[in-house]
């Protein structure tokens, strides 16, 4: 998978977490719950296109780490939204999915960086 084809996924993957957000009930806990998800689960792939764009391998893996955070944040909102209740878990299982496969991809981003520096 090349850049331009993950920052098409991860603005997909936004665009789906801001449809859960504005499904999430109209309640204090879902209103919160909402804000977040819409914090966290948008800004990995704003953070992996200011990624691409890093002026060093060490810039580079800074920015990814913020990516990483952020899709680990999402993570944790989405399960509490399953454990809440807030909306039917088999709703959430492709998101998921999809957040933990980002998030590894991620990850192999980063390690792959990490070597290239160190084998320097």
């Amino acid at each position: 998978m090349n850049s331009e084809e993950l920052k098409k996924r991860f603005k997909e993957f936004a665009l789906r977490i801001i449809k859960l957000a504005e499904s999430l009930p109209d309640s204090l806990t879902g209103k919160v719950i909402a804000k977040q998800l819409i914090r966290s689960g948008t800004s990995p792939g704003a953070n992996y296109r200011t990624a691409c764009i890093a002026k060093s391998k060490r810039d580079f893996i800074n920015k990814l780490k913020i990516v990483e955070e952020k899709l680990d944040e999402t993570l944790y909102w989405l399960e509490l939204v399953m454990e809440a209740n807030l909306v039917r878990e088999t709703l959430l299982q492709k998101l998921v999915i999809e957040n933990e496969e980002l998030l590894k991809i991620i990850i192999s981003s980063i390690n792959t960086a990490k070597k290239t520096i160190n084998s320097k």
